[in-house]
């Protein structure tokens, strides 16, 4: 929906008179800042009433960044994200985190640098002269906050939109171009606002209701939402409370505000700071944490007791906060509940920790259910549209974009269960992606058996004429001697069954893409792939027939970034497809064997291979899995990382004794230089200890 009829349409469509409350509140909001922050008092502004983090004299009020981040939401919003928005702030640990050109300052000599920066930021717009922001290069490290200021002060020249790459969104939805990517976002703020002023659509609307309007028709934010599984702490002890005050809460309060973190590693060290040689340490939970940190209004999730129950689904309905009235339990988010979802699970779920991700597609069939519903015997079920998990989402529209697609990662990260995933929703089976392992299996055998989608393995003697066509024995002959016929190669003939059937999508997946020769193997027809030349009829060299790639066809490989980088690829071929990448995925892994908290195990030991060999040769998820779940025997462990992580890892480090003890420390035998061999009894105790796993510490 971006050219000018829709833009035209959606304009006619907006209620402008829905938004006069919300103008109302921003604009309450506004004079609050400069009630409390006049423009004229900013050049004698003291840090302590400037910076998030400290504590205002009794009856100051917040702080001025505590109250643009937090208190002016309908002001338009720069919540979440990193702290270093504000330039500078007082950390948790207390200490002061400047922006790059302030570092080795004294706190007082930062702030007046910057406040400094601020009033001449102020002086400009005054007069007039707002190319003199360019050269206020302070306050380029925030520009966020720095726009939202501007806004607040001076409402006639900016509009309430902040976020750099929302404007830019914007710019080019009202442009027809772009805005450039250096542009700081008062640049780009002032170019839309130009723009706004320039389509007639737009005349006597305030820039509130133009701020409304964008977001709700075209907002850049707009995803294939995460659904987060949250526990109201041990067993659902808080959930009566949670449901009375329309909450959810999560503990770690020792940590403090959330909203003073700059990334999952500054978190992860206030965690071990903490909780050392605990779980409560690791990447995944401060990922997690900061996950809850940043939810949105309208994000979904499931409140929990246990591993079995379902208390109620949520929708998020306002911003996080720190609530120190609380005595435990402080980081609390605003939920509009739904008990109508409550539920005993048939199978139990893997819930051991107080956050988990949600498949879309169990989500769906979650809420589909109602409880105590009252609906009579002859009334129909509700039917409910199949969720996409947003994985197969992502290569769906990379398909839909490009054509074709390359999953590339680690061995064992499910780049082939992907594929066929995403091959099960172009067949219309996607009401099998979240069934059992069994199922899924066998509905993926049935659809490679079925006409529109077909797999293959390249290897290094596969060829054109296995691809396209070529001259091959013929079977049939009963001559004597070798008799050769012109035969079609697989990707001929997929393509001549979707020139058959044009309302249908065909799909061949290509499995170790790269360790085929890829530009002997595809020759010609590399060019028919870009959709801009579907159908455009070439002559094959081989038969001289005419041939061509129907718009219907649609191909995703899958490439071991452990044996070949894809800069190794032919330039030609990389151009024509779409790249996306499949990581290890720590949340796949939730779990314990024992002592050892799996997903913690996991992410330091690609941790530690990440730093000594590179992140292309990580171990995936699929190595800590049985029958699609996390490994949970001690048996399981131990033939997982004896008969598959420590071959693949001596394979890696073959001939270098010291890299693979730099990686596995301890559990590297110092005479010989080889893994050592351990019962499954002693196995978790040993890893807990060599990678700092230690105890869950979860309110599951």
């Amino acid at each position: 929906m971006t050219d000018g009829v829709d833009l035209r349409t959606a304009v006619a469509d907006f209620d402008r008179t829905a938004v006069a409350d919300l103008e109302s509140a921003a604009e309450a909001e506004r004079k609050r800042v400069l009630s409390k922050f006049p423009l004229e008092e900013w050049a004698g502004l003291p840090l302590e009433r400037y910076a998030l983090g400290q504590t205002a004299s009794t009856g100051a009020g917040p702080t001025y960044c505590r109250m643009l981040e937090f208190l002016t939401p309908n002001l338009g919003s720069i919540k979440g994200g990193s702290a270093a928005k504000h330039i500078m702030y007082h950390h948790v640990s207390g200490e002061w985190r400047l922006a790059a050109p302030l570092r080795g300052m004294e706190p007082q000599d930062a702030w007046t640098h910057l406040r400094g920066q601020f009033v001449q930021a102020f002086d400009a717009v005054t007069a007039g002269d707002l190319e003199a922001l360019d050269d206020l290069d302070l306050l380029r490290f925030g520009p966020t906050l720095v726009t939202k200021t501007l806004a607040t002060y001076f409402p006639d020249r900016f509009l309430p939109i902040y976020a750099g790459e929302h404007l830019g969104q914007f710019v080019g939805l009202l442009s027809g171009g772009s805005v450039q990517g250096d542009s700081p976002a008062w640049h780009s703020n002032l170019r839309l606002l130009n723009l706004v002023r320039d389509h007639a659509e737009f005349g006597g609307w305030t820039r509130y209701e133009v701020m409304h309007f964008l977001y709700k028709h075209f907002d850049p934010r707009r995803r294939q939402r995460t659904i987060w599984k949250i526990a109201p702490g041990e067993r659902g002890r808080l959930w009566d409370e949670c449901r009375a005050d329309g909450v959810i809460r999560v503990g770690w309060e020792q940590i403090g505000d959330l909203g003073l973190y700059q990334s999952d590693t500054d978190l992860k060290q206030a965690l071990d700071a903490n909780w050392p040689r605990k779980s409560g340490g690791s990447l995944t939970l401060a990922r997690r944490l900061l996950a809850f940190r940043d939810l949105e209004e309208g994000d979904r999730i499931v409140a929990n007791r246990g591993v079995d129950e379902v208390l109620a689904t949520g929708t998020v309905s306002g911003e996080y906060r720190f609530d120190t009235d609380r005595p435990e339990f402080q980081h609390v988010v605003p939920v509009d509940w739904d008990l109508s979802h409550a539920q005993k699970l048939s199978e139990p779920k893997q819930w051991r920790s107080t956050f988990a991700k949600v498949d879309p597609a169990f989500f769906a069939r979650l809420t589909a259910h109602r409880a105590d519903s009252g609906a009579g015997a002859d009334q129909a079920p509700q039917v409910t549209p199949v969720a996409l998990p947003e994985d197969v989402q992502a290569v769906l529209d990379a398909l839909e974009r490009k054509g074709q697609v390359i999953l590339h990662g680690p061995p064992g990260t499910g780049k082939t269960w992907l594929a066929l995933g995403a091959a099960l929703a172009v067949d219309g089976r996607a009401d099998t992606l979240d069934t059992n392992n069994t199922q899924r299996v066998k509905a993926q055998a049935d659809m490679l058996h079925g006409d529109r989608v077909r797999m293959v393995t390249f290897h290094p003697s596969y060829g054109y004429e296995d691809f396209v066509e070529g001259f091959k024995p013929d079977l049939s002959a009963t001559g004597p001697g070798l008799t050769l016929a012109l035969a079609n190669g697989l990707f001929h003939d997929l393509c001549n069954r979707a020139a058959a059937h044009p309302e249908q999508e065909f799909l061949l997946i290509i499995d170790e893409m790269n360790r085929g020769d890829l530009p002997r193997i595809f020759g010609e027809l590399i060019t028919l792939l870009e959709l801009d030349k579907r159908n455009l009829p070439v002559s094959l060299p081989v038969s001289k027939r005419r041939f061509s790639v129907p718009p219907n066809i649609r191909i995703i490989g899958t490439m071991n970034t452990a044996d070949r980088s894809i800069s190794h690829l032919d330039a030609a071929v990389r151009r024509r497809f779409a790249f996306l990448p499949v990581g290890p995925d720590p949340d796949a892994v939730s779990g314990t064997v024992g002592p050892l908290d799996l997903a913690a195990f996991f992410e330091s030991l690609n941790a530690r291979i990440a730093r000594h060999l590179d992140a292309d040769h990580q171990i995936g998820h699929a190595y800590l899995l049985r029958d699609g779940v996390p490994i949970a025997t001690v048996d399981d462990l131990a033939a997982a990382f004896h008969h598959e992580v420590i071959p693949l890892l001596e394979d890696y480090c073959v001939g270098r004794a010291e890299l693979l003890h730099r990686i596995l420390g301890g559990l590297v035998d110092a005479d010989t230089g080889r893994a050592l061999l351990m019962s499954p009894q002693d196995l978790p105790d040993a890893l807990a200890s060599e990678f700092n796993s230690g105890e869950t510490g979860s309110n599951a």
